[in-house]
């Protein structure tokens, strides 16, 4: 009798035993599931920037490290002196690109695969109220379709103007977003606009 009871015993232990090794299996399973989904669903991000004197750089840097996005920096095949730049000057390079609608600044390099992002936050300054032309040169050389642009600036004083006007015929098929000023704001400010943004 007592070989019986032992024997059930044990059969009830090793049956136990199983089911929970099953009931963990299953559980780790649904994780590593859960974690693939939201991998999957996770957004990936592009954060271009154009910076004529460093400040947009600073805050796309900061933009990058909230969003995880990974960072391209638009370079101008002709870099900018502090000549062109001086917006008082009604013959300077910039004056010059900005008074022509049509005008596309050449640029040095394009991203690799623009295809895999969702999100694209471009960053600027402003100039005469709207993004650089330089901007609408970068945004032409993709098919953008079904992306999401979030423009972002910095400035000394002006706000974004008519800025996602004249960049939205540049991505005709993206959904641009109403440009964010980030300039001086650190990363605590970044993302509650980040956060804002739902995505």
């Amino acid at each position: 009798m007592k070989k019986i009871i032992m024997m059930l015993v044990t059969v009830f232990a090793i049956c136990v035993s199983g089911s929970c090794q099953n009931d963990k299996k299953q559980q780790e399973n649904n994780k590593s599931e859960q974690q693939t989904a939201q991998t999957e669903n996770q957004k990936k991000t592009l954060v271009a920037y154009f910076s004529a004197t460093g400040t947009t750089k600073a805050a796309a840097e900061k933009l990058a490290n909230v969003t995880g996005g990974e960072l391209f920096e638009i370079v101008p095949e002709q870099p900018y002196t502090d000549a062109d730049l001086d917006w008082r000057d009604k013959q300077s390079r910039s004056t010059l690109e900005m008074k022509d609608a049509k005008s596309r600044p050449a640029v040095k390099s394009k991203v690799d695969d623009i295809k895999k992002y969702d999100v694209i936050y471009v960053g600027f300054p402003i100039w005469w109220y709207i993004a650089p032309t330089i901007i609408n040169t970068f945004l032409e050389q993709y098919d953008l379709s079904g992306k999401v642009i979030v423009p972002f600036f910095t400035s000394g004083s002006s706000e974004a103007g008519e800025t996602v006007k004249h960049l939205q015929p540049s991505a005709p098929n993206a959904k641009i977003l109403p440009a964010e000023n980030l300039t001086g704001d650190d990363e605590a400010n970044i993302k509650k606009w980040v956060d804002s943004l739902k995505f």
